[in-house]
């Protein structure tokens, strides 16, 4: 590939790649709304569902928010809607753990079948090696996110 057709390919994945931004955006909002939750809220459950139970100071963390109020003001309201509970830490009990309630956590869940429905039905066009080229783009992306996102916290 040429230098200007290289250019314009990488033009055309980076705009592509802003759009699906987009999309993905606009898509935690509706099923967010859709759940009676608001987008911090139910990025917290999507991080408790990927990382497993977590201390409040470590949710705050990988969510970006201040530990105390806002972190707890976002426990508060996933515990009473029910997506949520605190346990005592069994090997610390001065610690708590925040973890998921998996059978109201699926309520919630149930928003992105769609999703997931039509992603495994465009999966189905690629080959194992598309797969793992795909795969490792996005793991990739995912690795350098978070250092991203400090470069960007940390910004005037």
């Amino acid at each position: 590939m040429s230098t200007p057709e290289r250019e314009r390919a990488v033009a055309e994945l980076r705009e592509a790649m802003q759009r699906s931004t987009l999309y993905t955006m606009l898509l935690h909002h509706t099923a967010a709304s859709k759940a009676g939750l608001n987008v911090t809220d139910a990025q917290c459950l999507n991080a408790l569902s990927l990382e497993g139970p977590l201390t409040p100071g470590r949710l705050a963390a990988l969510m970006g928010i201040t530990t105390g109020g806002a972190i707890t003001a976002v426990i508060d309201r996933l515990e009473r809607a029910g997506y949520v509970k605190r346990s005592r830490d069994p090997d610390d009990r001065r610690r708590v753990i925040v973890e998921l309630v998996p059978e109201n956590a699926a309520r919630f869940e149930q928003y992105f079948e769609p999703i997931a429905r039509a992603f495994g039905e465009r999966m189905a066009g690629y080959s194992d090696a598309q797969l793992r080229l795909l795969s490792g783009y996005v793991q990739g992306g995912n690795e350098a996110m978070p250092g991203l996102i400090e470069q960007v916290r940390r910004m005037p």
